[in-house]
């Protein structure tokens, strides 16, 4: 059993840059609350805004984050709730994802664009924690939506993954309760593959190894979760594929007189790799290619931009070029129009084989015919089973035949040419979160 866990020993890390983290886990393991410890402990909650989650005498740390007068009536967490706080070391902005099976479309969304997931671990609801074995052999099983969200941020390209076990407080024997938990954790991990950065035994509700360490408890002496993550490093952009760059937006400016370059700027983020002036581009769908002229930063300075961040890039020449199509490396990418990808099923209509629904990538929408389910991924032993459909929260493999080339990658090289999301056509309800394999 190994507590905690320095996942980024010999790795320099940015804290100059604002690591982005969600809290995830089963229904009622203490997320709001532990985001509210948070916010109290670095003192970034005024005195009114204390005095208005008062609940009987008592300050309810949940109320915080639960602002949505549905989430305030049912104590539950509903939507995901972004929350900003930071310490004399790093700034922070933390997402808190909701726990049910029915709203793990917004725990995807959390994570999707996150840095470091907090998996919580209710030690209450695990009655073979701190029980007292006489002889027997008890089976050692964690929350499926444990399982479930780990599995999810792991999938996701989540670069830490941290577990918090909290309410150790509240059970008979904390040492014990921590020991045959963290075993549990690290058995899963190792068996999906997972890689935990840190296990840390916390007490939301009264702060105990929150933000600062309580000592000579259950047997724990490595740091609080706030010292875990100050130290975790933020997701590396991938400036190790070839350029990519879906459009946004495009700005006209026909009037100008000088027709020696194209008289059009084409907004959005880089998905990889980076772009300067001089820079050969193909564009996609069309095939055509041009030179890039001029690039602009978010503030419309000159300048080489990078992967995840902001350009405006004019060309040598006018070109047919629309939101949604894709400025690229020549020759780099080869689109497809069949992609096999790992699935995460958000929709309450399972997906069958045949059905038709939008995928987008970037901005760029096509229609995609699910050609085939090839399996599901069993949550609770991790073996891959055959399968017709893919109900609702199930992660599994399909094919995907596409009526219009994309280029992609796989997800595990390129977040932004290696994701995409399902569309029902006609719900317009957001289906499923795309992993390209």
């Amino acid at each position: 059993m190994n507590p905690a866990v320095d996942g980024t020993a010999g790795a320099e890390v940015d804290t100059g840059t604002a690591l982005r983290f969600i809290t995830c886990g089963s229904v009622d393991d203490g997320k709001s609350t532990l985001i509210g410890r948070l916010l109290v402990d670095s003192k970034t909650v005024l005195q009114d805004q204390l005095a208005g989650v008062q609940r009987g005498g008592e300050t309810d740390l949940a109320l915080l984050t639960d602002g949505l007068s549905a989430e305030r009536e049912q104590g539950i967490t509903i939507d995901v709730a972004y929350r900003y706080f930071s310490t004399a070391t790093r700034k922070f902005i933390i997402g808190d994802a909701p726990g049910h099976e029915q709203y793990t479309r917004n725990m995807v969304t959390a994570a999707s664009s996150a840095d470091a997931a907090v998996v919580l671990v209710d030690a209450t609801k695990l009655p073979w924690a701190s029980q007292v074995d006489e002889g027997e052999v008890v089976k050692r099983e964690l929350l499926p939506q444990t399982r479930r969200h780990t599995l999810l941020a792991h999938l996701l390209r989540v670069q830490s993954i941290v577990f918090a076990i909290n309410k150790l407080d509240a059970v008979p024997d904390a040492a014990l309760a921590l020991e045959r938990i963290s075993d549990a954790l690290d058995t899963f991990a190792e068996a999906a593959g997972v890689q935990v950065t840190a296990t840390v035994p916390i007490s939301a509700l009264k702060g105990w190894n929150v933000a600062t360490r309580h000592a000579d408890w259950c047997g724990y002496q490595g740091p609080s979760l706030l010292e875990v993550l100050e130290g975790l490093p933020v997701t590396r952009q991938d400036e190790a594929v070839p350029f990519a760059f879906p459009v946004q937006w495009v700005e006209k400016f026909s009037g100008s007189a000088d027709t020696s370059r194209g008289r059009r700027v084409f907004w959005g983020r880089v998905a990889s790799g980076h772009v300067e002036p001089g820079q050969r581009i193909s564009i996609l769908p069309s095939g055509q290619t041009a030179t890039v002229a001029q690039v602009l930063d978010h503030a419309r300075n000159p300048k080489v931009v990078h992967a995840g961040h902001s350009a405006g890039i004019v060309l040598d020449r006018e070109v047919d070029v629309s939101r949604g199509d894709w400025l690229l490396a020549p020759d780099a990418f080869a689109p497809a129009r069949e992609i096999t990808a790992t699935v995460a099923w958000l929709d309450d209509e399972p997906l069958v084989a045949g059905r038709v629904y939008w995928a987008l990538q970037g901005h760029r929408w096509v229609k995609a015919k699910v050609a085939r389910v090839v399996d599901r991924l069993n949550i609770n032993t991790l073996e891959a089973e055959e399968t017709q459909q893919l109900e609702a929260n199930s992660i599994g493999d399909v094919v995907l035949a596409l009526q219009q080339p994309l280029a992609v990658r796989p997800f595990t090289e390129s977040r932004g040419l290696g994701s995409m999301v399902l569309v029902d056509t006609a719900s317009h309800r957001t289906a499923a979160a795309v992993l390209v394999r």
